[in-house]
């Protein structure tokens, strides 16, 4: 009997180093790592824990940090040391760039002064850290009913329709002029309120994002830094057809326009 347990104990160790190798190999691969720089339109409704619920159902790992404040702008962030800092150290993967609501839709001059210089400086310092990250500007929605401080002089800022459509174009010129990537959120955004008028994207305050309205953008994002087709059971509380529906929308917004959205 001692005889036999000497050789099962025997048997049992010679396992071990094969288990070891198999937990190893079980090991998740590195984390893909995603800064977002933004304001509220980025941090309402958890947004970024939204892309990673999204990459989690995916079987993806990503690593997410968040450099946001309330209504800043892109200017504002360059003023902050920790955004410095965070882009200086590098390793990102992945830089989601968002500016304040309002300032990409104002008049083509004053975006020329006031916004396209702090994007360059922000895509320059995240390709000085991390050569190969990709940055990607988050294209923004028009307010509900377009800007809620009128402006008399320049009519296309009081529509939803004007709005959006100078947010388009001044997203597209941020991700040409940087050699980036620009996540079309406004362009799912319009097509929605279009096919689907009865799906609310907004927050009682017509210019901030409903949970709904930060899901559709998640997936956008999401596709934007992967694009191919997928399935996610993560609804963040909507019905199944609703979140499909949401889900199909963000990722032909993005994969029927690779060209214009400046995938090379």
């Amino acid at each position: 009997m001692k005889k036999i347990m000497w050789l099962m104990l025997v048997a049992l160790l010679s396992l071990l180093p094969s288990v070891a190798d198999a937990k190893k190999q079980a090991e998740p691969v590195d984390s893909v790592r995603i800064l977002f720089i933004g304001n509220s339109f980025t941090y309402h409704n958890k947004m970024p824990q939204m892309v990673d619920s999204i990459a989690t159902s995916q079987k993806r790992a990503v690593s997410i940090t968040t450099v946001v404040k309330g209504g800043q702008r892109l200017s504002g962030h360059l003023e902050n040391p920790k955004l410095h800092e965070l882009l200086k150290k590098g390793g990102w993967d992945f830089v989601i760039v968002q500016e304040q609501s309002t300032d990409p839709a104002l008049p083509t001059a004053q975006v020329v002064e006031k916004v396209y210089p702090s994007a360059h400086t922000i895509d320059s310092l995240v390709m000085a850290g991390s050569p190969n990250a990709k940055v990607i500007f988050f294209m923004t929605w028009g307010h509900k009913y377009g800007y809620r401080v009128p402006m008399p002089e320049y009519p296309p800022m009081n529509s939803y329709e004007g709005m959006q459509h100078r947010l388009i174009t001044s997203y597209l010129e941020m991700a040409y002029d940087n050699d980036a990537l620009c996540a079309p959120v406004g362009l799912a955004w319009k097509r929605v309120r279009e096919e689907r008028p009865n799906i609310i994207l907004y927050n009682n305050d017509c210019y901030h994002p409903s949970r709904i309205g930060s899901y559709l953008a998640a997936n956008v994002i999401y596709t934007t830094m992967f694009p191919k087709r997928y399935q996610s059971k993560f609804r963040a509380g909507m019905s199944g057809p609703e979140a499909e529906y949401l889900q199909q929308v963000a990722q032909s917004t993005v994969l029927d326009n690779l060209t214009l959205l400046n995938f090379k």
